[in-house]
C-alpha cells in the first residue's frame, strides 16, 4: 500500500520549494546588483583618478609657462621732454595758461 501524504505535508513541501526559489532569485539578483555597484564604483574611481592627474598636469604646464616667461621690461625713463601715454611732450598732459 503506498504511502499517502497529508494535505498538511503537501503544503509544508510546496511552500518549502517556493521560500527556496525565492531565497535563491532573491541571492541571483542581489549578486548581479552588488557586482554592479561594485563595477560602477571603480568606473567613478577610475574617472575620479583621470581628473585628479588631468589637474596635476595643467598645473604644472601653467608653472612651466610661467617660469620661461622672460621678466616683464621697465620702460625707460627718458626724462622731462619724453612722451606721455597720451602721446604729449612732457608726460604730464595739456598745459594750462
Amino acid at each position: 500500500m503506498p504511502d499517502k501524504l497529508s494535505k498538511a505535508e503537501i503544503r509544508k513541501d510546496a511552500l518549502q520549494d517556493g521560500v527556496t526559489a525565492a531565497s535563491q532569485a532573491v541571492g541571483s539578483v542581489t549578486t548581479i546588483i552588488t557586482t554592479a555597484v561594485g563595477d560602477i564604483a571603480r568606473a567613478v574611481g577610475g574617472f575620479a583618478t583621470e581628473m585628479f592627474e588631468i589637474r596635476d598636469a595643467a598645473r604644472k604646464a601653467s608653472q612651466d609657462h610661467i617660469t620661461e616667461m622672460p621678466p616683464p621690461e621697465e620702460p625707460e625713463d627718458l626724462g622731462p621732454d619724453a612722451p606721455g601715454p597720451a602721446g604729449a611732450v612732457g608726460g604730464s598732459g595739456p598745459e594750462q595758461h
